[in-house]
């Protein structure tokens, strides 16, 4: 990998998607970042600029730095041509994955691939100033250290558990994290490291981590995340679903039928879904039954170890997830349906349980093709997907023509 630092530094900021001229330098970019193109003739081909034209504009990206040219390919007539790949060598993001009782940060190369990377069990509920002071810390002691040492910072993506507001990278009204609604997490963090940052809500991350990572084809992807708590993320065309307001995807706090006895919310409300079927809500009533259960994964390890009330618990959650999959399946008839966090580990009862329960009832139509399936990147999707986060918005089209006019 070239180093990370070998170009002159360039002003990155991720600039508002407008109108900009067709086949611009940050179009011919986009198509080459895609594997959409790779030769200097399928630019051509694609776009109908002239062979001068799209010289020009790949020699202004190639002395920024933004692609590069790796090798020839010989094509079945003519000369070998040159092939042109992204330069995932270009800078570095800054990734951080913060959960309710955990925190993973990291820096990636702009392929996702770690240079560094912590973990520490941190409390959420602690505050941003504890929170964020930790990541803060982390990122500048990983950025002195080799191999990340002098590199360009071009962004940072931070996911948390609770509704975000994009536009302003605020928390809104999040349920378990205290202390942070409002807070300004983006500014913070930008100002901070001098660099364009991003704050998501943390399923919408993993969606974007495994959507990339194995189904990028996909029209209609669903993630579901069931851990401590329960999220969703929707991926349409390429592109994550994010409502008009930054609230879709918050499923765990769709209210159930049954008694008014049902366990109250973090948010105040009785019969939210997360309330009785997340990871945290089992681990509640293991311990309250005595059981040696602080978190999800200590409820998933019971049931695996034949503990009959973990088992009867993690299947009760299976169907009552399931009930609520059937009604997001048979609106939104995604193709690819993943489910991630802790408790679809335990395959044997949650995973069977939400299957029943979802085939018995959608229709035929609705899951004729779908894919039920579990997620594959493990702990390290939400930082996946913060990569895919800052490349889509630091190199969008626009903001690729910003650079170079800088």
């Amino acid at each position: 990998m070239p180093s990370l630092s070998e170009t002159p530094p360039l002003p990155i900021r991720a600039v508002t998607r407008s109108s900009t001229p067709w086949a611009s330098a940050g179009h011919l970019f986009d198509l080459v970042r895609t594997g959409q193109a790779s030769q200097r003739r399928e630019l051509q081909a694609v776009t109908g600029l002239s062979r001068s034209t799209v010289t020009g504009r790949v020699d202004q990206l190639l002395e920024a730095g933004l692609i590069r040219e790796s090798g020839v390919e010989r094509g079945s007539r003519g000369r070998p041509s040159t092939v042109l790949t992204f330069n995932e060598g270009y800078g570095v993001i800054l990734a951080a994955d913060l959960g309710a009782t955990h925190a993973r940060a990291a820096v990636c190369d702009l392929a996702g691939n770690p240079l560094a990377e912590t973990t520490k069990h941190l409390l959420i509920e602690r505050g941003p100033d504890v929170v964020l002071g930790w990541l803060e810390r982390t990122w500048a002691k990983q950025l002195r250290t080799e191999p990340t040492a002098g590199a360009r910072v071009v962004g940072l993506g931070v996911g948390v558990p609770g509704p975000v507001d994009f536009g302003s990278g605020r928390a809104v009204r999040p349920p378990i994290m205290p202390g942070w609604d409002g807070y300004p997490i983006r500014q913070r963090l930008a100002d901070r490291f001098g660099a364009p940052g991003f704050v998501e809500n943390d399923a919408n991350l993993m969606a974007l981590g495994e959507f990339y990572a194995n189904f990028r084809h996909c029209p209609s992807f669903l993630f579901i995340k069931v851990a401590t708590g329960i999220g969703a993320g929707l991926v349409v065309d390429g592109h994550l679903v994010r409502g008009a307001t930054g609230g879709s995807g918050d499923i765990g706090h769709i209210r159930l039928d049954g008694p008014s006895s049902h366990p109250q919310c973090a948010c105040g409300a009785r019969g939210c879904l997360a309330a009785t079927a997340s990871g945290g809500a089992i681990a509640r009533q293991l311990r309250d039954a005595g059981r040696p259960a602080e978190s999800s994964r200590d409820a998933v390890r019971l049931a695996e170890q034949g503990d009959t009330m973990a088992v009867a618990l993690i299947r009760q959650a299976g169907l009552l997830i399931g009930d609520v999959l059937a009604t997001s399946v048979s609106l939104l008839n995604p193709q690819v349906l993943i489910i991630g966090g802790d408790l679809p580990e335990e395959q044997d009862h949650f995973m069977t349980a939400l299957r029943e329960r979802l085939y018995q009832r959608t229709q035929p139509l609705a899951t004729r093709e779908l894919q039920v399936l579990t997620a594959t990147l493990g702990e390290r999707s939400g930082i996946l997907g913060a990569v895919r986060l800052v490349v889509e918005e630091v190199f969008s089209t626009e903001s690729v023509d910003q650079i170079l006019a800088d």
